[in-house]
């Protein structure tokens, strides 16, 4: 929607794509502690029932953290677009 707006020069438009735009980046942002706190059961599933040996353990920590991680890495890429989507918005409004 962002980008038909900034094509068509309609800020409706350009604003709606912003507004659907901070609702994923809401949602990634409460979907993190949901992602961190199932990795942390299932190392602590893992590590209670014994299912892996100590070794394997802690590859599997380092697996389920990167797993993680990458939840990071979506948010901060999704506020780094939406800033750029702000800027794109707000210097369009600075040329009429």
């Amino acid at each position: 929607l962002f980008i038909i707006g900034l094509f068509l020069a309609s800020d409706g438009l350009m604003l709606a794509g912003i507004i659907l735009y901070c609702a994923i980046a809401f949602f990634q942002l409460v979907t993190l502690p949901v992602e961190f706190n199932a990795s942390k059961r299932a190392i602590q599933c893992l590590e209670g029932y014994r299912y892996i040996d100590n070794e394997d353990l802690q590859a599997a920590r380092k697996v389920l953290s990167a797993a993680a991680m990458t939840y990071v890495a979506a948010l901060a890429t999704t506020l780094t677009t939406l800033l750029r989507l702000l800027l794109l918005a707000g210097g369009g409004r600075r040329r009429d």
